[in-house]
């Protein structure tokens, strides 16, 4: 079950990450809403509960587990990435390049998850 909770999370992350960057291209008033500030941060707080239940019923500890270091890593990248492309005064052509960039790495961190191998695209 958590395991489920943590993919579905995962699914709801991603699709609300890629609706605000849509909302931030065009200029949506959207985005000021509370709702849309706080809401994908409490999603991504049960993603990462979940993620941490997983890593400890298994026994796969990052520094342990390359794939899972390499996850772990890419996570902080994404985050980084996402506070960059949302929060920063940038022009809209980097804030979308960053934008771009966080998904790309989104995608890695699900590959690696699915593979249990960093080097997943190598």
């Amino acid at each position: 079950m958590v395991k489920i909770i943590h993919i579905v999370t995962a699914i709801l992350s991603i699709s609300g990450f890629i609706l605000r960057g849509v909302w931030m291209i065009r200029g949506s008033r959207l985005l000021k809403n509370i709702w849309v500030r706080v809401l994908p941060h409490v999603n991504d707080t049960l993603l990462l509960v979940t993620a941490v239940m997983l890593a400890v019923t298994s026994g796969s500890y990052p520094l342990q587990q390359g794939w899972l270091t390499a996850k772990v890593s890419a996570l902080l990248l994404y985050i980084f990435l996402g506070i960059m492309a949302f929060r920063s005064r940038s022009e809209k052509k980097r804030k979308v390049i960053l934008w771009l960039a966080a998904i790309l790495v989104f995608f890695y961190i699900v590959a690696v998850a699915r593979s249990r191998n960093w080097l997943v695209f190598i």
